[in-house]
């Protein structure tokens, strides 16, 4: 059985935005909402980001929440650095956790290979 917890219950839609502008802010890039994917994103992280999922399916929210662009820049490296920011919070040994973050970042970002999101997936099972 998958270890389910609420990893993304601390991340309101309020903070995800933040987030966003925190990284366009340090690239002086414009934060705004898209007129295309912001509403669709938005209803869908309120209405999950709750849930207590397995940190697969949290990696996978962020993904899809990556794809649909809710903003006009930084809409990987916002959903990435959220996914980077729960599993800090697992207390894994420093090498783990950095494989760990890298994995899921690759995921979120839609350039994960098949090797990767195996490893993902078996490091997701041991946490049963």
């Amino acid at each position: 059985m998958k270890r389910i917890a609420p990893w993304l219950a601390p991340f309101s839609w309020q903070i995800v935005t933040a987030q966003n502008a925190v990284l366009c802010h340090a690239r002086n890039a414009l934060h705004k909402p898209t007129s295309d994917g912001y509403e669709d994103t938005r209803t869908l992280w309120e209405s999950r980001y709750l849930e207590s999922i397995p940190l697969e399916d949290a990696v996978d929210l962020c993904r899809q929440c990556h794809r649909l662009a809710p903003f006009c820049f930084y809409n990987g490296n916002t959903f990435a650095s959220i996914i980077a920011l729960v599993i800090r919070t697992m207390d894994l040994p420093p090498d783990e956790a950095v494989v760990v973050r890298s994995l899921a970042g690759h995921i979120v970002a839609g350039v994960a290979s098949e090797a990767e999101e195996a490893a993902f997936r078996e490091f997701c099972e041991s946490l049963a």
